[in-house]
């Protein structure tokens, strides 16, 4: 049987970590800074970890991550 393939826009924008949560970039911070609050922008920094429900999406796109 063949191998798999990850989805290549999954393995740029997401990372699993060592106790298996998805890791990604914190949402809401492509465009439109001027409008939010400046607590906003300090908090949305960094990762996060997904949601169950987003993270089982991802994971079947990378099928070789842990």
């Amino acid at each position: 049987m063949p191998k798999m393939k990850t989805k290549s826009s999954a393995k740029k924008r997401f990372k699993v970590s060592a106790t298996g949560k998805v890791m990604g970039a914190q949402a809401g911070k492509q465009h439109g800074m001027i409008k939010r609050t400046n607590k906003f922008l300090r908090n949305a920094r960094g990762t996060t970890a997904l949601s169950a429900p987003d993270a089982k999406i991802i994971k079947g796109f990378m099928p070789y991550d842990r």
